[in-house]
């Protein structure tokens, strides 16, 4: 397990707008993320997509272009410039913060000049099927990024490079067409047959030219920016074999740790875990099971079991290599995944992920900071006392209380060597609830609040035990209560 208390921010959400300065506020907020115990940040991919400004970043286009060139209408990114980039990288680390780039290299999108093919069309719900083995299309799959003129690479993406497209601009219909002289990778997700194509023109990692300027690529950013790891978008339509060896080349070349986390986007833990199995645990993975189960329970009406919350699971099975989260932006309402936790049951999502050592927990921009979808109500009143207790008083043994179907908990008993330290939490998903919980007999006589404010403090008895509460729905979670000294100004 994890043992550094360690927390990720996933620092931006969908429908941040054009020319958001995201860049410029975050090298303005790292001293106080860093204050309230952010430990890393993921950051939105930073390079140009096909829409310019107006682009989130997972529609690629020049991986080259952090926003220095005039390329697809604009010079810098949604999120700012390559300078204001490096800057709030910069921040981050003096602040203390590591910083994980987005890394998007399955597709890119939208080239610069046209190629007549002949391709071989595939039936959308099954990529094994044939329909047609000699359709002609047109398709703008040629990119030589004029604006960059090639200035840190010069290498030229055409039809070669690529596996297929789902668009044909001679007939302006979509389909899945592979291209001729290409294969889907067989190594990947066996959804919809093959689940290799997934939008916009399918990089060929059959194409060892291809898998050579990726690694080019990939030591020109790290070495560029200086960032301390990845998150890696759609792993499951990406050949298994590509990213270990990439990872691999660019720890030895940089002799750095380089965290890595991807995206596989499967309910299954059983195909997460066969995931990192095969890649030798070389990476984490979102545990998108219990995401599932967030949401699950959020939309139940009290009728599911919250004693199972954590089976089939990754961090249930797989502790050291899952990375713990509540939603994100493709969670978020609005998107094509979405599958957004209610918000009544936020507090009890996060202080799964936040008050529990197993696992390394990612916190969502968009709860931290408000979603429009939610009136721009924030939970950076919830999450900040969580922060708080996370790193200063989840000590110690821990003592699960999971046996009843409506009504969970779990205390730490604290250590000698955090001051005040100790924890428990309580939580209900439709009656109020108490429970006795043990927390410690060296903690009899303490009173014990509640971080939330909800409920009455605690006072714990000789033999250790304190009689806990939380309100209907709700979750509250106690520590030792400390005499603030009011500052003075």
């Amino acid at each position: 397990m994890r043992t550094d208390h360690g927390v990720i921010m996933q620092y931006f959400e969908w429908y941040l707008p054009e020319n958001c300065g995201l860049w410029k506020q975050l090298k303005a907020d790292a001293p106080n993320l860093a204050k309230k115990g952010i430990t890393a940040l993921w950051l939105p991919p930073a390079y140009k997509g096909y829409l310019g400004a107006k682009e989130v970043g997972y529609a690629v286009y020049d991986l080259f272009d952090l926003g220095e060139f005039d390329q697809k209408g604009s010079v810098a990114t949604k999120y700012g410039t390559k300078q204001e980039y490096l800057d709030a990288i910069k921040a981050c680390h003096e602040a203390g913060i590591s910083v994980y780039a987005d890394i998007v290299l399955n597709h890119k999108v939208e080239g610069d000049a046209f190629e007549n093919l002949i391709v071989t069309e595939y039936d959308p719900n099954d990529r094994n099927i044939v329909i047609n083995e000699n359709r002609k299309i047109r398709s703008k799959s040629k990119f030589t990024f004029p604006g960059r003129n090639g200035k840190y690479n010069d290498f030229t993406w055409d039809h070669t490079c690529f596996s297929g497209s789902d668009r044909d601009e001679r007939s302006h219909t979509a389909g899945i067409f592979g291209f001729k002289g290409a294969k889907w990778s067989a190594d990947v997700d066996d959804e919809n047959g093959n689940y290799d194509y997934l939008l916009g023109l399918d990089i060929n990692f059959n194409n060892p030219a291809v898998v050579a300027h990726l690694l080019d690529w990939g030591e020109w950013y790290v070495k560029t920016t200086g960032i301390d790891g990845f998150r890696l978008d759609a792993l499951k339509h990406i050949d298994i074999n590509f990213f270990p060896a990439w990872l691999k080349e660019l720890r030895t070349k940089f002799k750095k740790e380089l965290f890595t986390v991807g995206e596989y986007w499967k309910g299954d833990v059983n195909k997460l875990k066969d995931y990192i199995d095969r890649t030798e645990g070389c990476l984490s993975l979102f545990d998108v099971p219990l995401h599932y189960a967030f949401h699950n329970i959020s939309e139940s009406c009290g009728m599911y079991d919250l004693s199972q919350i954590l089976s089939g699971t990754l961090t249930a099975i797989d502790s050291m290599h899952s990375v713990t989260f509540v939603d994100n932006h493709d969670t978020q309402p609005g998107q094509m995944l979405e599958s957004s936790v209610q918000e009544w049951f936020l507090p009890h999502a996060y202080a799964i992920i936040l008050l529990r050592e197993e696992g390394y927990p990612c916190i969502f921009y968009g709860d931290y900071y408000g979603l429009e979808a939610r009136e721009g109500r924030s939970y950076q009143h919830i999450i900040d006392p969580m922060l708080e207790a996370r790193h200063e008083r989840m000590y110690g043994p821990r003592h699960d209380y999971f046996d009843n179907c409506d009504v969970i908990g779990w205390t730490y008993e604290g250590d000698d060597a955090h001051k005040h330290s100790g924890l428990a939490v309580l939580m209900s998903d439709k009656d109020g609830a108490e429970r006795s919980m043990y927390v410690g007999a060296h903690h009899a006589g303490e009173v014990w609040e509640d971080g939330t404010g909800a409920c009455e403090p605690v006072t714990i008895d000789e033999g250790g035990n304190g009689v806990f509460h939380c309100a209907p729905g709700s979750m509250s979670f106690y520590h030792p209560f400390v005499k603030r000294t009011p500052s003075i100004c």
